[in-house]
């Protein structure tokens, strides 16, 4: 069996929710699971100030994408600067992963396709084809109106 090399792997810091976090994440992606979850030990613990024996990271997959979280403390936040991006083949996958990411996130702070989830991470939920949408200047004046994102209006509003 070959495994796929993969080189970049998003590594997301928590506070203490990364294990609810993967599993949530888990649970909205197609393809997903949790590959395996570490602890903090005597010396990690020690070293850190977090609990022994408490989650540490979770290593998962959202759709073969493999991801790890980890339960860093309070210190560092998500913000804007980072969004992962979710490439949609329709609009009803555009809806079903707008309503799931967005559920208990921040609802000012979705706009033209982009989302804050209850964990305060970033996701771009989008058209697969938004490069060649984004080509038409009024299919970009329509995303600029938008909340989620709408791919007919797009369409068009590049006529």
């Amino acid at each position: 069996m070959s495994h796929r090399f993969q080189r970049i792997t998003p590594f997301l810091w928590f506070d203490t929710g990364a294990e609810e976090a993967a599993n949530y994440y888990v649970s909205i992606f197609p393809n997903s699971r949790v590959v395996g979850t570490t602890r903090y030990t005597k010396e990690a613990s020690a070293a850190s100030g977090r609990p022994e024996g408490s989650v540490m990271t979770v290593a998962f997959e959202l759709d073969g994408q493999p991801i790890t979280a980890l339960n860093g403390g309070p210190e560092f936040k998500f913000n804007e600067a980072l969004s992962l991006v979710v490439r949609c083949h329709d609009q009803a996958e555009i809806d079903h992963f707008w309503e799931r990411l967005s559920a208990g996130g921040d609802p000012g702070a979705q706009a033209c396709g982009w989302l804050k989830d209850k964990y305060g991470l970033s996701w771009q939920v989008v058209p697969e084809n938004i490069e060649e949408l984004a080509q038409n200047p009024g299919s970009v004046a329509a995303l600029m109106q938008m909340t989620k994102l709408d791919i007919a209006a797009m369409k068009v509003a590049a006529t």
